[in-house]
């Protein structure tokens, strides 16, 4: 059986029995002193520490729960390791015949699914035992749209290599990764393999198994603006500002054209040029509600807002670092066909300024995934909290648009390229 209990329960019995332990060891004589046995353990199984649960034998538990030997002469035990991580004991918790123990909350560095026992003669005894570790969690990849060829992290935890058993990688379609760069606990650097066009969830298996990715790879399930209308989305916006002045369609997008934001900025965030720094789509008879389109409809009927965000790929240069102002990301209602929402503190919106907190941002000219939650659009283009929440009323236009944001930075001369503006599930 398979444990994975709450520690602080586990030691609610521990103190108990501590307690009894001190009432004991208090006597003048100490009849019951703890002393360490000659000879060697046995171990006939491992139970819950739980005597209502005694009869609850286990093969294996996770990292940081506690345990019961069950054997012979457990008292000749100094030393108890589970793989290559060393367990603290506790006299007050040894007996002949039983062991309680903390299984260590530390990885193992060479999983060989058995509990060491050695005594003081230096004396080993194993039994087989399982640390239990959970399978990979992925959480995150730093280029969603990233073609084959190109280098790609992806972010979680547990993303575990071994000798023994080695991490693999699956993209959609069943195309494996063949090269790595680097893997760790929470990262793993990797090139996209040929034959990585499909959209889809990425999986990891490692040898404790495979987790499935919270986002989806070149994901067109509810693709908005894609700017050149390959991946469903649309290849223009619709207003004033349809985004035509600040397409590129070059060899240097992450997925076919692009819109560029170029322009100078001041520190204080409000000298921003609105035609090289905006976009505007305004819905009206010729241009439908966003919140309409099929991706948009399937996902709204699926889950809450506080579930969906909105994703888009971006690229800064190092040499175009942003340094002031914000980006103002605003959903606007049917009817809005004028600029006013920029200014107006009634209409949520997010503002993204990831040069905040060290003055500076770029992402070294490299596309990256951009994700902002819909709860996230909660704001007005000073920076405070909006009165208005952000519901499915507003969810017929948009509007990019770089200004504002209500904290000063230093002037500079942003390039700002964005593509594939989605929204997805969180998952």
């Amino acid at each position: 059986m398979i444990m994975n209990m709450k520690r602080y329960m586990n030691w609610l019995m521990v103190g108990v029995l501590a307690i009894t332990g001190l009432t004991v060891t208090s006597c003048k004589d100490e009849p019951d002193k703890y002393e360490i046995a000659d000879g060697k353990p046995t171990v006939y199984y491992v139970r819950s520490p739980f005597l209502s649960q005694k009869d609850s034998l286990m093969v294996g538990a996770y990292m940081g729960n506690t345990v019961c030997l069950v054997g012979d002469n457990l008292r000749s035990i100094t030393e108890l390791w589970f793989n290559d991580q060393q367990a603290v004991l506790n006299t007050s918790f040894i007996t002949d015949h039983t062991l309680l123990v903390d299984v260590p909350s530390e990885l193992p560095v060479v999983p060989t699914d058995k509990i060491y026992m050695i005594t003081q003669a230096k004396d080993t005894v194993t039994y087989d035992f399982s640390v239990l570790i959970p399978s990979p969690v992925v959480t995150s990849m730093s280029n969603e749209f990233a073609s084959a060829g190109q280098t790609v992290t992806i972010y979680g935890d547990y993303l575990l290599d071994y000798d023994n058993a080695h991490l693999s990688i699956t993209m959609p379609g069943g195309v494996e990764v063949t090269e790595f760069e680097s893997i760790s606990k929470t990262a793993v650097t990797f090139v996209i393999p040929n034959g990585a066009d499909e959209s889809g969830y990425v999986y990891v298996t490692s040898k404790y198994g495979t987790g499935k990715s919270k986002f989806y790879y070149k994901d067109d399930r509810c693709m908005l603006f894609d700017w050149d209308g390959t991946r469903g989305g649309m290849a223009l916006a619709h207003g004033w500002r349809d985004g035509s002045a600040v397409k590129v369609d070059d060899d240097t997008g992450v997925d076919g054209a692009f819109i560029r934001f170029h322009a100078a900025l001041a520190a204080d965030g409000w000298t921003a040029p609105e035609d090289d720094l905006s976009f505007n789509y305004w819905a009206d008879s010729s241009a439908p509600v966003l919140s309409t389109l099929s991706g948009f409809s399937t996902l709204l009927a699926k889950y809450a807002l506080t579930d969906l965000v909105m994703k888009f790929e971006c690229r800064i240069p190092a040499d175009y670092a942003w340094k002031s102002t914000a980006l103002q990301i605003i959903f606007c209602q049917n009817g809005t066909a004028s600029n006013s929402p920029y200014w107006d503190t009634a209409i949520p919106r997010a503002l993204w300024q990831p040069w905040l907190s060290s003055g500076s941002y770029d992402t070294g000219g490299q596309w990256i995934t951009v994700t902002v939650p819909l709860s996230n659009f909660n704001k007005t283009h000073t920076g405070e909290v909006c009165a208005t929440s952000i519901s499915e009323d507003y969810l017929a236009g948009l509007m990019f648009y770089v200004m504002g944001g209500g904290s000063t930075g230093e002037a500079c001369s942003l390039q700002m390229d964005i593509d594939n503006i989605r929204i997805a599930p969180t998952e």
